[in-house]
C-alpha cells in the first residue's frame, strides 16, 4: 500500500492495475470482447467491459453484454438438483438415476456419479453429456420443464433480467404444456439479440464464427451477463438458493475409492496456497468462453465472460487444475498474495 493511502484507495489502485493486466492478456489471447466482475463480501465491488462484443459494428463489450456461459450452467443445474430433489424431496445422492428416471440408459449410475463427473467405478471423467442426465431428475422432482425451474428458482427470483434459459423458450414444454408469457418471451428474445457475436482466430487474425449455441440442459445452454452472474453468486453464497450445509458439500472435494476428486457437486474444487479454490469454466468451441473463481474464505469471486473460446481453450481445464489458465493466475497473483 502506498504511504498514506487508505484501504479504499489501495483497492482502487489494485483494480486499476488488474484492469491493465487483464486488458493486455485479452489482447495477447486475441479475444475481441471480454466482460468481468468481482464480488466481495456479498457485493459487486468491480465490473468492466473490454474490447468489442461486435467488432464489425464497433459495439463495445460492457458488464451487461450477454454471453453463453457453457459449462458454468452446470453450477445452476447442480444447485437446482440439490434444492428441488435433495432439500425439498426424498433424493439421496447415492440413489441410482433410474429411481427418478426409469428410462435412463445406465442402470448403475448414481446421482452422485453425475454431479461429481465420476464413472460408476469412481474414477474422475469430465463429461457434460453425462452431467446433463440430471435434467430429467430435476424435472421429475419439480414436475416442471427444466427451463421453467431454472427461470423461477434462479433468474426471476434473484433479479437476473438479462439471463435466458436456452435457445428454445417459446411454445409449450412438458410436463404440463407450460410456456412463458409473451412479455417474458419478448425479453428473452431481446437478450438473445444483444448477445455478443462469436469469433475465432484464423492464421492469427480474428474472424467471425458461426456457432450454434448449445441447447439447454443441466450442464449447458444458459445465456447471461457478468452482472447477472454476480447476483447469482451473491444468492448462492448467502444461502438463499441452497442451504448452507448443502453449499458446503458442493464446495468440498468429493471422495471416491479413498481418494479426493477434483470436483465437488457441480464445481471444481482444489487447494491453492492452503485454502480452497472453487471454480468452473465454460468452453464453446469457436464461440464463447467463461471462467468463475471463488475463494470462500475471503468471500471473493471473479467472473469472466468472453466472445471467443480463447479464454479457456488449450488449458485442459477439464483435468481439474485452474492454475494452468493465465487468466486465473493473474487474478490469484493480484488478490491472493
Amino acid at each position: 500500500m502506498a504511504a498514506g493511502a487508505s484501504p479504499a484507495q489501495a483497492q482502487t489502485l489494485t483494480f486499476s492495475l488488474f484492469e491493465r493486466y487483464l486488458e493486455s492478456l485479452r489482447e495477447q489471447a486475441g479475444i475481441p470482447g471480454l466482460s468481468a466482475a468481482i464480488v466481495q463480501n456479498g457485493s459487486e465491488v468491480w465490473y468492466k467491459g473490454f474490447g468489442r462484443q461486435d467488432v464489425e459494428g464497433n459495439v463495445p463489450a460492457t458488464p451487461d453484454t450477454p454471453y453463453y456461459i457453457g459449462d458454468i450452467s452446470q453450477t445452476m443445474g447442480a444447485a437446482l438438483a440439490l434444492r428441488k430433489c435433495l432439500e425439498q424431496d426424498t433424493l439421496e445422492l447415492s440413489d441410482r438415476v433410474t429411481r427418478w428416471v426409469p428410462e435412463y440408459p445406465d442402470t448403475n449410475a448414481t446421482v452422485a456419479n453425475l454431479l461429481t463427473h465420476t464413472t460408476n467405478g469412481g474414477s474422475f471423467e469430465y463429461s457434460l453429456d453425462r452431467f446433463a442426465g440430471l435434467t430429467s431428475v430435476i424435472v421429475e422432482c419439480a414436475d416442471q420443464p427444466y427451463r421453467h425451474v431454472l427461470y423461477q428458482e434462479v433468474f426471476d427470483r434473484f433479479g437476473m433480467q438479462s439471463s435466458v434459459p436456452g435457445t428454445s423458450f417459446s411454445g409449450s414444454a412438458s410436463p404440463g404444456a407450460m410456456q412463458f408469457d409473451s412479455g417474458t418471451s419478448a425479453r428473452f428474445a431481446d437478450v438473445v439479440r444483444r448477445a455478443a457475436l462469436t469469433y475465432r482466430l484464423s492464421s492469427g487474425r480474428v474472424v467471425r464464427s458461426d456457432v450454434s449455441p448449445p441447447s439447454l440442459s443441466a450442464s449447458t445452454g444458459v445465456l447471461s451477463t457478468v452482472r447477472d452472474l454476480a447476483r447469482y453468486d451473491i444468492a448462492l453464497q448467502s444461502g438463499a438458493l441452497i442451504e448452507s450445509q448443502t453449499l458446503t458439500a458442493s464446495w468440498t472435494q468429493a471422495q471416491a475409492q479413498g481418494k479426493a476428486l477434483p470436483t465437488g457437486l457441480g464445481w471444481f474444487v482444489q487447494n491453492y496456497n492452503g485454502e480452497p479454490l472453487i471454480w468452473q469454466f465454460g468452453l464453446i468451441r469457436d464461440g464463447h468462453s467463461s471462467l468463475v473463481l471463488k475463494l470462500p474464505r475471503r468471500n471473493l469471486t471473479l467472473i469472466l465472460l468472453a466472445n471467443s473460446d480463447a479464454m479457456t481453450s488449450g488449458y485442459n481445464l477439464n483435468n481439474g487444475d485452474v492454475t494452468t489458465s493465465p487468466f486465473a493466475t493473474l487474478f490469484l497473483r493480484f488478490f491472493v498474495p
